[in-house]
């Protein structure tokens, strides 16, 4: 898990832009989860499992925002 959640932190700016779609947005929800579950961070994986629910519908607005200013999802944790 360490080796995905440094590859999604290695991605270029582009390729995490898109990610924030809508239906991509997944791959964020499984980041979190991945982060959380590796630096044992309990609010983290919390926030990733919600992410995967509610991730598709609203919250692809905030990653897409975090992305375009911070170049990297918010974490939120």
């Amino acid at each position: 898990m360490k080796n995905l959640v440094n590859a999604f932190d290695n991605l270029p700016w582009l390729v995490k832009l898109l990610f924030c779609l809508p239906g991509l947005n997944i791959l964020w929800a499984i980041y979190r989860i991945c982060k959380g579950a590796t630096t044992k961070n309990t609010l983290m994986l919390v926030v990733g499992i919600l992410w995967v629910v509610f991730g598709t519908v609203v919250l692809w607005l905030v990653d897409l925002i975090s992305v375009i200013v911070w170049k990297k999802p918010t974490v939120l944790a």
